[in-house]
């Protein structure tokens, strides 16, 4: 799941490519804001109407149809509200109780969990995952027994972008269990501990430690030890729990990358530790003021109470995996780099206009977030929105961050970011553009299409069936209804598959490979679009026929 620089579909890619989503160094010579700046108050207000027009500004440019905001400030919420529409073509507003997929964000909880754990004596961060969860494999023996419990939460590992992220995404039917065990069958990349690369698979790992460690379903540790104590009413572990009345906001997508629409229902109940609650601004409020005053809070009785202790998130916010930082996309960005980039347990950690940020990002198909922190000014701000449209939640996020660190700097946030998408679009539509030109439309299969017809399987998905019916080929992922599509032949040996619900925007190329006596021996996949999201992670697929 990721985030824009190639395309709008968002979560993490962009920490790679820094152009929409690393936090903006201060741009001294920024473009003049169109409208009204969003100022503070010396007691930490913000002008609504400036806010107002900005959000709107921000929805029409981006074309999302709802957004919602909280701040939060010296221990207190300093706003908290929405606006637009929970679904397009329906009337119900957004509010700061309407319940988005914050994804991603759901990584600081599973962290906070396993420190919370490791405070009760019941595990270390240094421990190896053998010593709790016995039958964890990775797909190298050496890196299977020197896993510590934190290299689950760093990114670290060795494992690709977005490695066995198929396995959930876009939702399957295995279990957590399941899913864990694949992971042994994953391909890996790089070194362990060699560099970083992002991934959800060992959040899904770290769930089920949890789990087996604590006694509880990851559910009912969210509740008790987060949820209830925080006063997080309205917040669920994850889609399936969402509740008859609660106020859910509809993702929304652009199909075809051109027409937005409402997305496919999805849950993460295979790997919820990785992405899976949905929460409100008003319930994340609470969540920022607790992490900002350092894992305190204050329960509903009026007692003062703990998460965890200071130390324990200290160790959460620490730069544990240095993350690279690429020159900005745009002119606009130029100014933009921040002084350090890196990922700590569950948060990345980076510098704004001399002052330390704390900040995640959240996709998920139709929503995406941003949660931001800035401990030196006890501030923090969260973005939920219903598209998929990293700009947004980045330009609102950088308006009230200049708001309250550098009133007097005005930078048209809005146009920095859509310049950056308009143009990572364009060098995509481009490179499409190369490839047809390069295809050989004349040429035709080596093989009827019954030859390509039967049921494939890559040894850390599972099943793919490829099936003749009539004149066409239809390819069925097995544990995955979604990723069902028609093939439709490119040239050669290799076909273009169109997924049936558009808003994927996931097609893929498959390339067959045939043995001396003209038999599929294997079939390669890749994403045809460079605006494809990462979590398609097709390109780690060997697909061989059954016989």
């Amino acid at each position: 799941m990721r985030l824009p620089c190639p395309s709008d579909r968002t979560t993490l890619s962009l920490l790679l490519s820094f152009c929409l989503l690393v936090p903006l160094a201060a741009a001294a010579d920024g473009v003049a804001s169109p409208g009204p700046a969003v100022a503070a108050t010396a007691e930490g207000r913000l002008d609504p109407a400036a806010l107002d027009a900005w959000v709107e500004q921000v929805r029409e440019r981006f074309e999302v149809p709802g957004i919602a905001v909280a701040v939060v400030k010296d221990g207190r919420v300093v706003l908290e509200r929405g606006w637009g529409l929970r679904e397009t073509g329906r009337p119900d507003p957004v509010d700061e109780h309407t319940l988005f997929a914050i994804a991603s964000n759901t990584k600081a909880f599973t962290a906070a969990s396993l420190a919370m754990l490791a405070e009760d004596g019941k595990l270390s961060l240094d421990d190896r995952v053998l010593d709790h969860l016995p039958d964890f494999r990775m797909s190298d023996p050496y890196v299977t027994a020197n896993m510590r419990v934190r290299d689950l939460l760093t990114h670290r590992s060795g494992l690709g972008l977005g490695a066995g992220d198929l396995l959930f995404w876009p939702g399957s039917g295995y279990s957590n269990e399941e899913v864990v065990r694949r992971l042994k069958d994953v391909p890996l990349k790089t070194g362990f501990r060699e560099r970083y690369a992002y991934d959800n698979i060992l959040y899904a790992v770290a769930t089920r430690l949890i789990e087996q460690v604590s006694g509880q379903t990851y559910a009912q540790f969210l509740q008790q030890r987060f949820f209830t104590p925080l006063g997080m009413a309205r917040t669920r572990y994850n889609a399936d729990a969402l509740r008859p009345g609660d106020r859910a906001a509809t993702g929304h997508a652009k199909a075809d990358f051109t027409t937005l629409q409402p997305t496919f229902p999805l849950t993460w109940h295979n790997a919820a530790g990785a992405g899976g609650i949905y929460s409100s601004v008003h319930d994340m409020a609470r969540w920022m003021t607790a992490q900002l005053a350092g894992g305190r809070f204050t329960d509903a009785q009026g007692r003062e109470q703990r998460l965890f202790p200071e130390k324990r998130q200290k160790e959460m916010w620490s730069l544990l995996s240095p993350m690279p930082i690429a020159e900005p996309a745009v002119p606009e960005l130029a100014a933009a780099r921040p002084e350090f980039l890196g990922y700590g347990e569950g948060w990345i950690t980076s510098s704004y206009r001399g002052e330390k940020l704390v900040w995640h990002t959240g996709g998920w198909p139709g929503m995406v977030s941003r949660v931001t922190l800035v401990p030196g000014r006890d501030l923090g701000i969260v973005v939920l929105t219903n598209q998929e449209a990293g700009g947004a939640f980045n330009a609102l996020t950088m308006q009230v961050l200049d708001a309250f660190l550098q009133p007097a700097q005005r930078t048209d946030w809005i146009a920095a970011y859509a310049a950056a998408a308009d143009k990572a679009r364009a060098k995509a539509d481009e490179a499409w553009r190369t490839r047809v030109a390069a295809r050989d439309a004349r040429s035709e299969p080596s093989l009827p299409l019954s030859g390509y017809a039967g049921l494939y399987r890559d040894p850390w998905y599972g099943d793919v069936e490829i099936a003749q019916e009539g004149g066409t080929l239809r390819m069925r992922f097995k544990p995955s209804p979604l990723l069902t599509g028609t093939l439709q032949h490119w040239q050669h040996d290799t076909f273009l598959v169109k997924w049936d619900d558009r808003t994927l925007n996931g097609d893929a190329f498959v390339s067959f490979a045939l043995d001396p006596d003209g038999r599929v021996r294997e079939a390669r996949m890749e994403a045809a679009s460079d605006l494809t999201d990462f979590s398609f992670d097709f390109h780690d697929l060997a697909l061989t026929p059954v016989p």
